[in-house]
Protein backbone atom coordinates (compact mmCIF):
# COMPACT_ATOMS: atom_id res chain seq x y z
CA UNK A 1 0.00 0.00 0.00
CA UNK A 2 1.63 3.31 -1.07
CA UNK A 3 2.02 6.35 1.41
CA UNK A 4 -0.99 8.11 -0.63
CA UNK A 5 -3.37 5.26 0.42
CA UNK A 6 -2.60 5.12 4.12
CA UNK A 7 -3.32 8.86 4.40
CA UNK A 8 -7.14 8.46 2.22
CA UNK A 9 -7.72 5.85 4.54
CA UNK A 10 -6.54 7.73 7.89
CA UNK A 11 -9.28 10.39 6.37
CA UNK A 12 -12.19 8.23 6.08
CA UNK A 13 -11.33 7.16 9.32
CA UNK A 14 -11.75 10.71 11.19
CA UNK A 15 -14.83 11.30 9.09
CA UNK A 16 -16.18 8.27 10.58
CA UNK A 17 -15.39 9.57 13.87
CA UNK A 18 -16.14 13.06 13.37
CA UNK A 19 -20.00 12.12 12.47
CA UNK A 20 -20.54 9.54 15.23
CA UNK A 21 -19.38 12.34 17.43
CA UNK A 22 -21.67 14.47 15.90
CA UNK A 23 -24.95 11.75 15.94
CA UNK A 24 -23.82 11.16 20.43
CA UNK A 25 -24.29 15.00 20.38
CA UNK A 26 -27.72 15.33 18.90
CA UNK A 27 -28.35 12.27 20.93
CA UNK A 28 -27.69 14.18 24.06
CA UNK A 29 -29.30 17.57 23.16
CA UNK A 30 -32.55 15.32 22.48
CA UNK A 31 -32.38 13.91 25.48
CA UNK A 32 -31.88 16.91 27.22
CA UNK A 33 -34.25 18.76 25.75
CA UNK A 34 -36.77 16.10 26.26
CA UNK A 35 -35.99 16.10 29.88
CA UNK A 36 -36.47 19.97 29.92
CA UNK A 37 -39.80 19.42 28.14
CA UNK A 38 -40.41 16.55 31.36
CA UNK A 39 -39.43 19.13 33.73
CA UNK A 40 -41.36 22.04 31.84
CA UNK A 41 -45.01 19.60 32.27
CA UNK A 42 -44.34 19.23 35.98
CA UNK A 43 -43.96 23.09 36.82
CA UNK A 44 -47.23 23.77 35.17
CA UNK A 45 -48.63 20.45 36.47
CA UNK A 46 -47.76 22.69 40.10
CA UNK A 47 -48.60 26.23 38.75
CA UNK A 48 -52.21 24.30 38.36
CA UNK A 49 -52.78 24.63 41.94
CA UNK A 50 -53.83 26.93 44.10
CA UNK A 51 -52.01 30.80 43.48
CA UNK A 52 -54.16 33.20 44.36
CA UNK A 53 -53.54 34.88 48.11
CA UNK A 54 -56.32 36.71 49.83
CA UNK A 55 -56.41 38.34 53.05
CA UNK A 56 -58.87 36.70 55.97
CA UNK A 57 -59.62 38.01 58.79
CA UNK A 58 -61.54 35.76 61.79
CA UNK A 59 -65.02 36.50 63.49
CA UNK A 60 -64.31 36.59 66.85
CA UNK A 61 -66.33 38.23 69.72
CA UNK A 62 -66.05 41.22 71.45
CA UNK A 63 -67.96 44.63 72.17
CA UNK A 64 -69.46 47.36 69.73
CA UNK A 65 -70.95 50.71 70.40
CA UNK A 66 -72.32 52.84 67.63
CA UNK A 67 -71.77 56.63 68.60
CA UNK A 68 -73.08 60.03 66.74
CA UNK A 69 -70.50 62.93 66.78
CA UNK A 70 -72.25 66.18 66.88
CA UNK A 71 -70.48 69.79 66.84
CA UNK A 72 -71.36 72.96 68.39
CA UNK A 73 -70.48 75.79 70.68
CA UNK A 74 -69.55 75.77 73.86
CA UNK A 75 -71.58 78.71 75.78
CA UNK A 76 -71.99 79.23 79.77
CA UNK A 77 -74.46 77.39 81.86
CA UNK A 78 -75.68 80.98 82.77
CA UNK A 79 -74.89 84.08 81.48
CA UNK A 80 -76.84 87.59 82.30
CA UNK A 81 -76.62 91.33 82.18
CA UNK A 82 -76.99 93.01 85.39
CA UNK A 83 -79.07 95.83 86.39
CA UNK A 84 -79.46 98.47 88.52
CA UNK A 85 -82.68 97.95 90.93
CA UNK A 86 -82.59 101.97 92.03
CA UNK A 87 -81.52 104.60 90.08
CA UNK A 88 -77.79 106.13 91.06
CA UNK A 89 -74.76 107.03 90.67
CA UNK A 90 -71.55 104.82 90.38
CA UNK A 91 -69.62 105.16 93.58
CA UNK A 92 -67.55 102.39 94.06
CA UNK A 93 -66.79 99.71 90.80
CA UNK A 94 -65.29 96.88 92.33
CA UNK A 95 -65.13 94.83 88.90
CA UNK A 96 -63.38 94.31 85.24
CA UNK A 97 -63.19 92.84 82.52
CA UNK A 98 -61.92 89.42 83.43
CA UNK A 99 -62.72 89.49 87.29
CA UNK A 100 -63.68 86.36 89.05
CA UNK A 101 -66.71 86.95 91.71
CA UNK A 102 -68.19 84.73 93.89
CA UNK A 103 -72.06 84.46 94.73
CA UNK A 104 -73.12 87.11 96.69
CA UNK A 105 -69.92 89.04 96.43
CA UNK A 106 -70.25 93.26 96.09
CA UNK A 107 -69.54 94.50 91.69
CA UNK A 108 -70.16 98.33 92.42
CA UNK A 109 -71.75 100.51 95.15
CA UNK A 110 -73.68 103.26 94.13
CA UNK A 111 -74.77 107.22 95.76
CA UNK A 112 -78.57 107.05 96.59
CA UNK A 113 -79.02 110.28 98.73
CA UNK A 114 -82.63 110.60 98.11
CA UNK A 115 -83.15 107.16 99.75
CA UNK A 116 -80.40 108.05 102.66
CA UNK A 117 -82.81 110.55 103.46
CA UNK A 118 -85.92 108.87 103.26
CA UNK A 119 -83.95 106.26 105.75
CA UNK A 120 -83.08 109.10 108.53
CA UNK A 121 -87.24 110.06 107.66
CA UNK A 122 -88.25 106.53 108.61
CA UNK A 123 -86.51 106.40 111.50
CA UNK A 124 -87.76 109.68 113.00
CA UNK A 125 -91.42 108.29 112.45
CA UNK A 126 -90.72 104.83 114.15
CA UNK A 127 -88.90 107.03 117.06
CA UNK A 128 -92.15 108.93 117.07
CA UNK A 129 -94.97 106.24 116.70
CA UNK A 130 -92.64 104.12 119.75
CA UNK A 131 -93.28 107.68 121.85
CA UNK A 132 -96.74 107.81 120.87
CA UNK A 133 -96.98 104.19 121.51
CA UNK A 134 -95.22 104.67 125.29
CA UNK A 135 -97.78 107.33 125.98
CA UNK A 136 -100.86 105.44 124.94
CA UNK A 137 -99.55 102.62 127.35
CA UNK A 138 -99.14 104.90 130.55
CA UNK A 139 -102.79 106.05 129.81
CA UNK A 140 -104.38 102.41 129.73
CA UNK A 141 -102.40 101.79 132.92
CA UNK A 142 -103.67 105.19 134.55
CA UNK A 143 -107.46 104.51 132.81
CA UNK A 144 -107.72 101.23 134.25
CA UNK A 145 -106.11 102.06 137.90
CA UNK A 146 -109.25 104.71 137.70
CA UNK A 147 -111.60 101.85 136.88
CA UNK A 148 -110.25 99.83 139.24
CA UNK A 149 -110.80 102.31 142.43
CA UNK A 150 -114.61 103.40 140.98
CA UNK A 151 -115.34 99.68 140.50
CA UNK A 152 -114.54 98.70 144.00
CA UNK A 153 -116.57 101.48 145.34
CA UNK A 154 -119.64 100.78 143.31
CA UNK A 155 -119.31 97.30 144.07
CA UNK A 156 -118.94 97.95 147.95
CA UNK A 157 -122.16 100.83 148.02
CA UNK A 158 -124.15 98.18 145.95
CA UNK A 159 -123.66 94.99 148.32
CA UNK A 160 -124.92 97.17 151.71
CA UNK A 161 -127.66 98.77 149.52
CA UNK A 162 -128.84 95.25 148.34
CA UNK A 163 -128.01 93.89 152.53
CA UNK A 164 -129.19 96.84 154.36
CA UNK A 165 -131.63 99.00 152.74
CA UNK A 166 -131.76 102.22 154.24
CA UNK A 167 -128.41 102.90 154.88
CA UNK A 168 -126.95 104.10 151.73
CA UNK A 169 -129.32 106.24 149.52
CA UNK A 170 -130.39 105.24 145.69
CA UNK A 171 -128.18 107.79 144.61
CA UNK A 172 -125.27 107.72 145.98
CA UNK A 173 -125.11 103.98 144.94
CA UNK A 174 -126.70 105.21 140.92
CA UNK A 175 -123.39 107.74 140.86
CA UNK A 176 -121.01 105.10 142.00
CA UNK A 177 -122.28 102.78 138.98
CA UNK A 178 -121.96 105.91 136.51
CA UNK A 179 -118.89 106.73 137.21
CA UNK A 180 -118.10 103.23 137.27
CA UNK A 181 -119.17 102.92 133.79
CA UNK A 182 -117.31 106.06 132.54
CA UNK A 183 -114.25 104.34 134.03
CA UNK A 184 -114.62 101.34 132.24
CA UNK A 185 -115.14 103.60 128.75
CA UNK A 186 -112.13 105.30 129.25
CA UNK A 187 -109.76 101.99 129.66
CA UNK A 188 -111.33 100.94 126.31
CA UNK A 189 -110.27 104.23 124.57
CA UNK A 190 -107.02 104.37 125.45
CA UNK A 191 -106.82 100.26 124.65
CA UNK A 192 -107.85 101.66 121.34
CA UNK A 193 -106.01 104.53 121.20
CA UNK A 194 -102.63 102.28 122.65
CA UNK A 195 -103.67 99.59 119.53
CA UNK A 196 -103.41 102.67 117.05
CA UNK A 197 -100.26 103.88 118.36
CA UNK A 198 -98.66 100.34 117.90
CA UNK A 199 -100.18 100.24 114.46
CA UNK A 200 -98.68 103.14 113.30
CA UNK A 201 -95.29 102.16 114.37
CA UNK A 202 -95.14 98.68 112.91
CA UNK A 203 -96.44 100.97 109.38
CA UNK A 204 -93.64 103.37 110.02
CA UNK A 205 -90.74 99.96 110.59
CA UNK A 206 -92.25 98.70 107.49
CA UNK A 207 -91.57 101.89 105.86
CA UNK A 208 -87.95 101.57 107.18
CA UNK A 209 -87.93 97.95 106.02
CA UNK A 210 -89.26 98.44 102.45
CA UNK A 211 -86.94 101.83 102.01
CA UNK A 212 -83.87 99.95 103.46
CA UNK A 213 -84.55 97.16 101.03
CA UNK A 214 -84.39 99.88 98.43
CA UNK A 215 -81.25 101.24 99.90
CA UNK A 216 -79.31 98.27 99.53
CA UNK A 217 -79.74 97.54 96.40
CA UNK A 218 -77.17 100.44 95.93
CA UNK A 219 -75.33 97.50 96.26
CA UNK A 220 -74.87 95.56 93.59
CA UNK A 221 -73.99 91.94 94.08
CA UNK A 222 -73.19 89.02 92.08
CA UNK A 223 -76.31 86.76 91.32
CA UNK A 224 -74.04 83.88 91.48
CA UNK A 225 -70.07 82.95 90.89
CA UNK A 226 -68.89 83.68 87.71
CA UNK A 227 -66.61 86.12 85.45
CA UNK A 228 -66.98 89.37 84.49
CA UNK A 229 -66.98 89.49 80.27
CA UNK A 230 -68.32 92.99 79.46
CA UNK A 231 -68.18 95.95 81.63
CA UNK A 232 -71.03 98.93 80.79
CA UNK A 233 -70.34 101.53 83.36
CA UNK A 234 -67.85 103.55 84.92
CA UNK A 235 -67.16 105.65 88.10
CA UNK A 236 -69.71 108.56 88.38
CA UNK A 237 -72.13 106.74 85.68
CA UNK A 238 -75.85 107.38 86.27
CA UNK A 239 -77.13 103.97 86.81
CA UNK A 240 -81.07 104.05 85.42
CA UNK A 241 -83.25 101.26 87.04
CA UNK A 242 -83.40 98.21 85.23
CA UNK A 243 -86.99 97.71 86.55
CA UNK A 244 -89.42 98.26 83.21
CA UNK A 245 -89.26 96.95 80.14
CA UNK A 246 -89.80 100.58 79.15
CA UNK A 247 -86.72 102.15 80.13
CA UNK A 248 -83.46 101.95 78.21
CA UNK A 249 -81.44 101.10 81.16
CA UNK A 250 -77.83 100.24 81.14
CA UNK A 251 -76.33 97.30 82.88
CA UNK A 252 -73.06 97.51 85.29
CA UNK A 253 -71.28 94.59 84.00
CA UNK A 254 -72.18 91.32 82.11
CA UNK A 255 -71.52 88.09 84.27
CA UNK A 256 -70.81 84.51 83.36
CA UNK A 257 -70.43 81.54 84.68
CA UNK A 258 -67.23 79.87 84.50
CA UNK A 259 -67.15 76.71 86.06
CA UNK A 260 -69.72 74.80 83.95
CA UNK A 261 -70.37 74.83 80.59
CA UNK A 262 -73.37 73.93 78.27
CA UNK A 263 -72.89 72.30 74.66
CA UNK A 264 -76.49 72.85 72.48
CA UNK A 265 -76.46 69.99 69.97
CA UNK A 266 -79.30 69.31 67.33
CA UNK A 267 -79.78 65.80 67.47
CA UNK A 268 -81.35 64.08 64.19
CA UNK A 269 -84.96 62.52 64.43
CA UNK A 270 -83.30 58.67 63.74
CA UNK A 271 -81.32 58.94 66.74
CA UNK A 272 -83.59 60.60 69.12
CA UNK A 273 -84.85 57.43 70.60
CA UNK A 274 -81.50 56.51 71.94
CA UNK A 275 -80.71 60.36 74.02
CA UNK A 276 -81.28 59.65 77.80
CA UNK A 277 -80.84 62.12 80.86
CA UNK A 278 -77.55 61.23 82.29
CA UNK A 279 -75.93 59.44 79.46
CA UNK A 280 -72.22 59.97 79.16
CA UNK A 281 -70.80 62.06 76.13
CA UNK A 282 -67.13 62.77 75.51
CA UNK A 283 -66.52 66.33 74.48
CA UNK A 284 -63.23 67.24 72.50
CA UNK A 285 -62.23 70.49 71.99
CA UNK A 286 -59.88 70.39 69.02
CA UNK A 287 -58.50 74.03 70.29
CA UNK A 288 -57.10 72.82 73.15
CA UNK A 289 -57.03 69.26 72.01
CA UNK A 290 -58.64 67.85 75.22
CA UNK A 291 -60.81 65.93 75.84
CA UNK A 292 -63.76 66.86 78.72
CA UNK A 293 -65.97 64.71 80.42
CA UNK A 294 -69.71 65.36 80.46
CA UNK A 295 -73.14 64.26 80.38
CA UNK A 296 -76.89 64.67 78.87
CA UNK A 297 -78.78 67.21 80.95
CA UNK A 298 -81.96 67.70 79.53
CA UNK A 299 -83.63 67.74 76.12
CA UNK A 300 -86.70 69.53 74.77
CA UNK A 301 -88.80 66.26 73.75
CA UNK A 302 -89.88 66.99 70.74
CA UNK A 303 -88.59 67.61 67.08
CA UNK A 304 -89.08 70.90 65.22
CA UNK A 305 -90.85 70.52 61.99
CA UNK A 306 -88.12 72.81 60.08
CA UNK A 307 -85.01 71.18 61.02
CA UNK A 308 -85.82 67.69 61.73
CA UNK A 309 -83.68 67.73 65.27
CA UNK A 310 -84.42 67.96 68.74
CA UNK A 311 -82.64 70.68 71.30
CA UNK A 312 -80.70 68.32 73.20
CA UNK A 313 -78.02 70.06 75.99
CA UNK A 314 -74.57 68.76 77.03
CA UNK A 315 -73.54 69.95 80.53
CA UNK A 316 -69.42 70.36 80.91
CA UNK A 317 -68.00 70.60 84.24
CA UNK A 318 -65.25 73.23 84.38
CA UNK A 319 -63.70 73.52 88.01
CA UNK A 320 -60.44 74.67 86.33
CA UNK A 321 -61.26 77.34 84.14
CA UNK A 322 -59.94 75.59 80.79
CA UNK A 323 -63.24 75.88 78.59
CA UNK A 324 -63.81 79.02 77.11
CA UNK A 325 -67.42 80.59 76.09
CA UNK A 326 -67.50 80.17 72.52
CA UNK A 327 -64.91 77.39 71.69
CA UNK A 328 -65.95 74.96 68.97
CA UNK A 329 -66.66 71.86 70.34
CA UNK A 330 -67.67 68.13 69.43
CA UNK A 331 -69.53 65.59 71.23
CA UNK A 332 -69.66 61.81 71.07
CA UNK A 333 -72.71 60.47 71.93
CA UNK A 334 -73.16 57.01 72.71
CA UNK A 335 -76.07 55.10 71.38
CA UNK A 336 -76.39 51.74 71.41
CA UNK A 337 -74.26 49.09 72.69
CA UNK A 338 -73.41 45.45 73.43
CA UNK A 339 -70.98 42.94 74.93
CA UNK A 340 -69.29 39.55 73.45
CA UNK A 341 -71.24 39.43 70.18
CA UNK A 342 -69.69 37.80 66.61
CA UNK A 343 -67.60 40.29 64.64
CA UNK A 344 -65.99 40.78 61.44
CA UNK A 345 -64.37 43.75 60.08
CA UNK A 346 -66.71 45.94 57.53
CA UNK A 347 -64.86 45.53 54.62
CA UNK A 348 -65.70 41.87 54.48
CA UNK A 349 -69.08 42.82 53.86
CA UNK A 350 -70.51 43.18 49.90
CA UNK A 351 -74.04 44.43 49.31
CA UNK A 352 -75.62 43.62 46.74
CA UNK A 353 -79.38 43.24 45.56
CA UNK A 354 -80.55 44.77 49.42
CA UNK A 355 -78.79 41.18 50.72
CA UNK A 356 -75.45 41.20 52.32
CA UNK A 357 -72.87 38.19 52.00
CA UNK A 358 -69.14 37.88 52.39
CA UNK A 359 -66.84 35.13 51.23
CA UNK A 360 -65.64 32.64 52.92
CA UNK A 361 -62.40 30.33 53.18
CA UNK A 362 -63.54 26.93 54.64
CA UNK A 363 -61.45 24.17 55.90
CA UNK A 364 -60.35 23.01 52.27
CA UNK A 365 -59.13 26.12 51.10
CA UNK A 366 -62.08 26.76 48.89
CA UNK A 367 -63.76 30.63 48.96
CA UNK A 368 -67.68 29.78 49.89
CA UNK A 369 -70.11 32.69 49.33
CA UNK A 370 -72.45 33.24 52.07
CA UNK A 371 -75.38 35.63 53.15
CA UNK A 372 -75.10 37.06 56.13
CA UNK A 373 -77.23 39.05 58.66
CA UNK A 374 -75.76 42.27 60.33
CA UNK A 375 -76.69 44.13 63.53
CA UNK A 376 -74.46 46.83 65.07
CA UNK A 377 -72.39 48.52 62.40
CA UNK A 378 -69.19 50.89 63.12
CA UNK A 379 -66.61 52.50 61.19
CA UNK A 380 -64.39 49.36 61.26
CA UNK A 381 -66.44 46.22 62.74
CA UNK A 382 -69.69 44.79 61.67
CA UNK A 383 -72.10 42.57 64.01
CA UNK A 384 -72.69 39.26 62.50
CA UNK A 385 -76.37 37.76 64.00
CA UNK A 386 -76.86 35.06 61.55
CA UNK A 387 -74.69 33.50 58.72
CA UNK A 388 -71.34 32.62 60.29
CA UNK A 389 -69.72 30.85 63.27
CA UNK A 390 -66.67 31.37 65.53
CA UNK A 391 -63.69 31.35 64.06
CA UNK A 392 -64.76 31.37 60.12
CA UNK A 393 -62.37 32.89 57.86
CA UNK A 394 -63.99 35.80 55.97
CA UNK A 395 -61.74 37.74 53.07
CA UNK A 396 -60.78 41.42 53.96
CA UNK A 397 -59.01 42.46 50.65
CA UNK A 398 -59.77 43.06 47.32
CA UNK A 399 -62.72 40.50 46.38
CA UNK A 400 -62.52 42.05 42.62
CA UNK A 401 -62.38 37.99 40.19
CA UNK A 402 -63.23 35.84 43.21
CA UNK A 403 -65.45 33.21 42.53
CA UNK A 404 -67.27 30.76 45.35
CA UNK A 405 -65.70 27.18 44.32
CA UNK A 406 -62.20 28.86 43.96
CA UNK A 407 -59.25 27.56 45.73
CA UNK A 408 -57.15 30.22 47.29
CA UNK A 409 -54.26 30.66 50.20
CA UNK A 410 -56.12 32.41 52.90
CA UNK A 411 -53.00 34.57 54.85
CA UNK A 412 -54.75 36.85 58.03
CA UNK A 413 -53.65 40.02 57.91
CA UNK A 414 -54.12 43.08 60.51
CA UNK A 415 -57.18 45.17 60.48
CA UNK A 416 -58.37 48.38 62.39
CA UNK A 417 -59.28 47.65 65.65
CA UNK A 418 -62.47 49.42 67.40
CA UNK A 419 -61.69 50.87 71.00
CA UNK A 420 -65.34 50.64 72.55
CA UNK A 421 -64.22 53.19 75.28
CA UNK A 422 -64.05 55.97 72.78
CA UNK A 423 -65.67 54.22 69.50
CA UNK A 424 -62.38 55.44 68.12
CA UNK A 425 -59.70 53.30 66.10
Amino acid sequence: MSQDDRKRKTMRRGRRGAHRRLVSATVVIAIAIGAASCSGSRSDVQASGPTITVGVAKVVKKSLGRELTLSSELVPFQEIDVYAKESGYVKDLKVDYGTHVKAGEVMAVLEIPELQAQLEEDQAQIKNATNQVTRAQHDVARYQAQYKALHLEYTRLNDVFQSQPGIVAQQEVDDAQGKDLAASSQVDASQAALEAAQSQLAAAKAKLAHDQSLFDYSRITAPFSGVVTERYANLGTLMQAGTGSSTQAMPLVRLSQDDLFRLVIPVPESYVQYIKIGDPVNVRVPSLNRTFPGKVARFSVDVRADTRTMHTEVDVPNPQRVLLPGLYAEADLQLDRKDNIPCIPVQALSHRGGETGVFVVNTNGTLEQRKVQVGIETSTDAEITSGLSDGEEVVVSDRAGLKAGEKVRAQVVAVPEYNPANGQQ
